[in-house]
């Protein structure tokens, strides 16, 4: 392991953005057109006076991180803004140096008492330190003038130092065997409203961009896929079979995952879906591609549910209810076998879990606990590009990769930061219909690019165009 640097966080300046979508998207209660996109810039100052700035950006998702109906979009945006500057605040009130996961853990706990005060839950608290922890780690890198995965290879940030619950897995050793990929699969998410053919729509946008999951595949050849239900058996086993009716043409074999999206209260009623695929003949092909389910129980009472009796006959994973550092380990001992890695729970908090699985399937002898890739939210620029380089460190073969058909692409930004990211991601990014978009070829992502000084990006926004959030 090289040494950690230590340095002190000097200033944090937090931004947004509205983001308005093309295509309407509805996961679980809401149903999404416009949300904000938010960023934070770091300043980090190194004891010889030399100082770098880093930048992260996520997308402010309404009805996720907390799901109270009684609460409006705007209700909740405001929850992200609070517990972003509540992370500024934390992060900002010791001046002392330490290393960049040594400002994580020296601060974590203080900010999710903070934030509980608020009466947020953990996994909105995690949000704030997840886009300051990325901040600050990009402006390591390219103080040191190294990329992200030369970083982790190193432990740069000194990943473990300061927290019990990353003690014993061998973090410098599991950081230094990880071997990224050349590329990734993009993972297509098929939301409870969109169109599976031309004969779904009422009307067509005509943007030139596919509007159908038909036209998706025809476009973008995508082999995975990520099949979202509704919690009502019978309309969720026709829907299924529309769906499987366009992917079974395909002479290739396909994969998905089947997101229950917290729409069952038991154990029981997810397996009254899987009994009711698996009747069917014409699911048949659909079933045998499934991966795995993704956190069909309500977060309230996801761990309390034990699933190792149960008999879904495939394997069920943790997404919403992974709040804590230590969720995981509490939902293995209830059965469940994996877990989500998204950059807006927080960066370490995905190293950490895949450590466990590394470690969980060593003891095990077999392959059995692992991490999913989920995000559909994430936004060409900053976000995509660290989702996709932590996943891909990470070993994980596919994502799901959303933001790009429900959004047009770099279409609202300036032209300049556009041509900016196309120039210096040329693999990731093409031009077309009008805008710098997501190049997908052959259903996958390439990433070469991203392994360039700094957290995953040679190019940055135009923070002048952005409002400042201010307390």
């Amino acid at each position: 392991m090289t040494e950690a640097p230590r340095f002190a966080v000097r200033e944090i300046e937090l931004y947004e953005r509205p983001v308005v979508l093309r295509l309407p998207f509805r996961f679980g209660v809401v149903t999404l057109t416009q949300c904000p996109q938010a960023f934070a810039r770091a300043r980090i100052e190194f004891a010889d006076g030399r100082s770098e700035w880093g930048a992260a950006a996520e997308m402010m998702a309404p009805k996720w991180f907390d799901k109270n109906l009684q609460l409006s979009n705007e209700d909740n945006f405001d929850q992200l803004r609070d517990v972003l500057q509540l992370a500024r605040k934390a992060y900002l009130s010791d001046a002392s140096p330490a290393s960049a996961f040594g400002h994580f853990a020296r601060h974590h706990d203080g900010h999710m008492s903070a934030s509980a005060a608020r009466g947020f839950n953990p996994l909105l608290a995690s949000y704030g330190p997840a886009l300051v922890d990325r901040a600050v780690l990009d402006a390591l890198c390219r103080a040191q003038g190294v990329s992200f995965y030369a970083a982790m290879a190193v432990n740069l940030p000194g990943i473990g130092a300061g927290r019990a619950e990353f003690a014993g897995l061998g973090m410098d050793g599991f950081l230094a065997g990880l071997a990224p990929a050349p590329g990734i699969e993009a993972r297509h998410t098929v939301g409870l409203l969109d169109a599976v053919t031309a004969g779904d729509l009422s009307h067509r946008i005509n943007d030139g961009l596919p509007e159908t999951l038909e036209e998706v595949i025809q476009a973008y050849r995508h082999r995975y896929f990520k099949l979202k239900v509704s919690g009502q058996v019978d309309a969720d086993v026709a829907r299924l079979e529309a769906i499987a009716s366009v992917l079974d043409r395909s002479a290739l074999p396909y994969f998905a995952s089947l997101d229950g999206n917290e729409q069952y209260e038991d154990a029981h009623g997810v397996a009254q879906l899987a009994n009711a695929i698996r009747a069917r003949p014409a699911l048949a092909r659909l079933w045998e591609s499934i991966l795995f389910i993704e956190q069909p129980i309500a977060r309230k009472l996801a761990l309390d549910a034990d699933l190792r009796e149960a008999d879904f006959g495939k394997p069920v994973i943790i997404d919403e209810s992974d709040g804590e550092l230590d969720t995981f380990v509490q939902a293995r001992e209830r059965g469940y076998d994996g877990v989500s890695s998204k950059t807006c729970k927080g960066l370490y908090k995905s190293i950490l879990n895949a450590a466990r699985c590394a470690a969980w399937n060593r003891e095990a002898g077999q392959p059995r606990y692992f991490m999913s890739a989920e995000d559909l939210t994430t936004q060409a620029g900053l976000s995509v590009q660290q989702d996709l380089a932590l996943v891909n460190l990470l070993g994980i073969a596919h994502a799901e990769r959303n933001g790009h058909h429900y959004v047009d692409g770099m279409a609202a930004q300036p032209r300049h930061e556009q041509d900016a990211f196309l120039s210096a991601h040329p693999d990731v990014y093409e031009r077309s219909h009008g805008a710098v978009r997501l190049k997908i070829r052959e259903g996958r992502i390439a990433l070469g690019s991203l392994a360039c000084a700094g957290y995953a990006s040679a190019a940055m926004p135009d923070f002048a165009a952005l409002s400042q959030i201010r307390a």
